[in-house]
C-alpha cells in the first residue's frame, strides 16, 4: 500500500509555518513563509494612516502566501506525490480576527475601506480593546452572568467580543459593512473549501461560547450596547463544529494554487497553541503543555468544569474532545528577551558575540548560566505586554529591582528568563489551589529548543520535570493530526485524535529535572515575587496604570501641537 502523508501549517506571529508529516509522525519536509507585511502596528501598508498605541493589525493576503507557497514547497523538497497527501489541517494565534462581506471577502481588500483601520485583520496582540472588556467584565459582574468564572473571571480585550465592540464604537460603518466577523482560522479554511464553518476551540475560548449554553443572551448583549442585541445570529452566525471535523476539501483553484488535488480533505480551524497538545502525544490530565515563543500559552486537560482565577477559559472538547480543555497564558516571553536584547543590550555585547560568531541570546544565555539563583540581585515582573494569567490586565508593565552600579546585562537578562518562569509557576499555583492537578510539564515551540538554561529554571522554579517536544513546529504538527483525523480511517488517516497522537505524539529523550538547591533558593525569590505581583497587579499601588495614562496624555497633547 502506497505511504499517505499530511500537511499541517501553524500560522505564527510573523511567519506561517508547513510541515509534511508521514503518519508515523515523522517530519519528511518543513518551510516557513515570513509575512510579507509583518505585524502592523504602526501605519497601515501603502498608506500614511497612522495606528494608535496598542494596535496590532495584519493583513490577510500574508495567510494566502503562506499557502501558495510554503506548501508547493514542502511537496518539492519531499519529492511525495499529491496524490499521496490526504488532509490539511491549519493551526493559528487567537483571537486573531477579521471583518469580511457577504462574499467572505475581508474589508481591507476594498479599495474604499483599505485605509480605514478596523478593516485589517486585528492580531491576537491588538490590546486597544481593553475600555470595552473592562465594560463587558464590569457589566457580566453586575449580572451575575454564568460565562464569567469560566474565563476567570475576566474577558480579554484580545478576544473577539472586545474587538468586535470596539469597531462597533470607533467604527460603526465598518461594523454595518461586515456581513460576518471570522477567526482568521476560520476565514482560511473558508478560502480553501468555500465553507464557512467556525471551530469549537476558538468559538469557546475566544467568543465565550458554551457547548451546552451557546453564546451570553441577547439581554446580555443588549445590556452593553443594543446595537450588539442580535450579534451572535447575525454577525456571528454560522455552525460551531469539534475539532478534528471535515470542513470540507480543496477547492480546484485552491488545490492548483497549492500543488494538491481538489478533493483533499480539509480539517476545521484551531488554535495554534491548543493544537500542540496532541502534538506531544498529551491526550489525558495532569499534564500541562506549555507553547513557548513570543507568548507561551499553558494548556491542561480535566474531567470536570472546575473555575479558576485568571484562566483564559475552560472549554468542553476545546482541545481534546471527551475533556475539558484549560488555557492560561503569559502574553509577553520571547519578546521579552527580545526586546531586551534589541534595546537594552550595550553595543560591547553585541561585538563580543559577533567575535565569537555567536548570536547575542547564546552569548547572555552562556554568562547567565555561570550565575546561581539569587547571585544576581534581581527581581523581575514579567509584564513587559501587560498580564494575561491570573491578572488579566494589559494595563500593567514590566518591572525591575535590585540593580546596582555593578548590575551586568547577563544578569538582566538572567532576571528576565527568571521573571517568565515566576509567571508560570503562579499560572499552575491558581491550577492547584483550584483542584485541577498538575503533575508533568511538556515544552514545546521555539524556546525550549533553544535556551537549556531558560528550562532548566523552569524545571527548579516550577519544582517538576520538563519533557521536550521532539519536534520544532509541533502546532504544525498538531494541525497535521487533525488533518489525518478529518481524512478519517478510509483514506488512511484516524479516527480519533487520541488515536492519531498515540502514533504520531513524540517527545525528546532529554528532560529537564528540577535540581533540589536550586529548588529551595527559587522558593524564596518566588515569595518576593509574589509580593511584588500582588502589590502592583492588585490595586495596592496603580503606578504603573497611572504612569501610563500620564504617558498617553503626553503623547495626546504632542499630536495636538504638531
Amino acid at each position: 500500500m502506497t505511504k499517505k502523508y499530511v500537511i499541517g501549517i501553524d500560522y505564527g506571529t510573523e511567519s506561517g509555518r508547513a510541515v509534511l508529516v508521514d503518519l508515523e509522525g515523522n517530519e519528511i519536509a518543513d518551510h516557513v513563509t515570513p509575512y510579507s507585511h509583518g505585524v502592523i502596528d504602526e501605519v497601515l501598508p501603502e498608506s500614511n494612516v497612522k495606528l494608535e498605541p496598542d494596535w496590532a493589525l495584519q493583513h490577510p493576503g500574508d495567510y494566502i502566501e503562506v499557502l501558495a507557497t510554503a506548501v508547493p514547497s514542502v511537496l518539492k523538497k519531499s519529492g511525495v506525490n499529491p496524490a499521496d497527501v490526504i488532509g490539511i489541517g491549519i493551526d493559528f494565534t487567537a483571537c486573531t480576527m477579521l471583518p469580511v462581506d457577504a462574499s467572505g471577502e475581508p474589508l481591507c481588500f476594498r479599495e474604499d475601506l483599505k485605509n480605514h483601520p478596523h478593516s485589517w485583520v486585528k492580531l491576537w496582540k491588538h490590546h486597544a480593546a481593553q475600555d470595552e472588556a473592562n465594560l463587558i467584565n464590569e457589566i457580566a459582574a453586575k449580572r451575575g452572568e454564568a460565562f464569567l468564572p469560566r474565563y476567570g473571571g475576566k474577558i480579554s480585550s484580545e478576544w473577539m467580543i472586545a474587538k468586535i465592540w470596539q469597531i462597533l464604537n470607533e467604527a460603526p460603518e465598518i461594523y454595518e459593512k461586515t456581513d460576518l466577523f471570522l477567526e482568521a482560522t476560520d476565514w482560511v479554511v473558508f478560502k480553501m473549501t468555500g465553507n464557512i464553518v467556525r471551530n469549537s476551540c476558538t468559538a469557546g475560548y475566544k467568543s465565550i461560547w458554551h457547548k451546552q449554553e451557546g453564546y451570553p443572551s441577547k439581554e446580555f448583549f443588549r445590556a452593553l450596547d443594543p446595537r450588539l442585541e442580535n450579534l451572535t445570529e447575525t454577525k456571528l452566525r454560522g455552525d460551531i463544529v469539534p475539532l478534528g471535523t471535515k470542513a470540507g476539501v480543496l477547492t480546484e483553484e485552491m488545490a492548483a494554487m497549492m500543488g494538491l488535488l481538489p478533493g483533499t480533505a480539509v480539517a476545521v480551524g484551531n488554535v495554534d497553541a491548543h493544537a500542540a497538545v496532541p502534538g506531544v502525544g498529551v491526550v489525558e490530565p495532569g499534564k500541562l503543555v506549555m507553547a513557548m515563543g513570543t507568548s507561551i500559552c499553558h494548556m491542561l486537560l480535566g474531567t470536570e468544569e472546575k473555575y479558576v482565577e485568571g484562566m483564559c477559559g475552560v472549554v468542553e472538547d476545546g482541545i481534546i474532545p471527551g475533556y475539558f480543555g484549560y488555557e492560561a497564558g503569559q502574553s509577553a516571553v520571547g519578546d521579552i528577551f527580545a526586546w531586551y536584547v534589541e534595546h537594552g543590550v550595550p553595543a560591547y555585547v553585541k561585538e563580543a558575540a559577533e567575535k565569537e560568531g555567536v548570536s547575542v541570546h547564546q552569548w547572555l544565555e552562556k554568562r547567565a548560566a555561570a550565575y546561581k539563583p539569587g547571585e544576581t540581585g534581581l527581581l523581575a515582573l514579567d509584564w513587559w505586554n501587560g498580564n494575561r494569567s491570573v491578572l488579566v490586565d494589559t494595563d500593567l508593565t514590566g518591572l525591575i529591582i535590585g540593580y546596582t552600579l555593578l548590575t551586568k546585562p547577563e544578569e538582566i537578562y538572567r532576571a528576565l528568563l527568571e521573571a517568565t518562569a515566576f509567571g508560570t509557576r503562579k499560572i499552575i499555583d491558581a491550577f492547584v489551589e483550584s483542584g485541577v492537578k498538575v503533575e508533568e510539564l511538556y515544552a514545546c515551540g521555539g524556546l525550549p529548543q533553544k535556551n537549556k538554561l531558560l528550562m532548566q529554571i523552569y524545571a527548579d522554579v516550577t519544582n517538576r520535570e520538563i519533557k521536550v517536544a521532539a519536534s520544532k513546529q509541533t502546532p504544525a504538527v498538531g494541525a497535521a493530526m487533525f488533518a489525518a483525523v478529518a481524512a478519517g480511517k478510509e483514506n488512511g488517516g484516524y479516527e480519533s485524535i487520541v488515536e492519531a497522537a498515540k502514533k504520531m505524539g513524540k517527545v525528546r529523550d532529554e528532560t529537564f529535572k528540577p535540581i533540589p538547591e536550586n529548588v529551595k533558593i527559587y522558593e524564596q525569590l518566588y515569595q518576593e515575587y509574589t509580593k511584588l505581583h500582588d502589590y502592583f497587579g492588585r490595586g495596592e499601588n496603580d503606578v504603573m496604570k497611572r504612569l501610563k495614562f500620564i504617558k498617553e496624555n503626553a503623547k495626546s497633547k504632542e499630536s495636538l501641537n504638531v
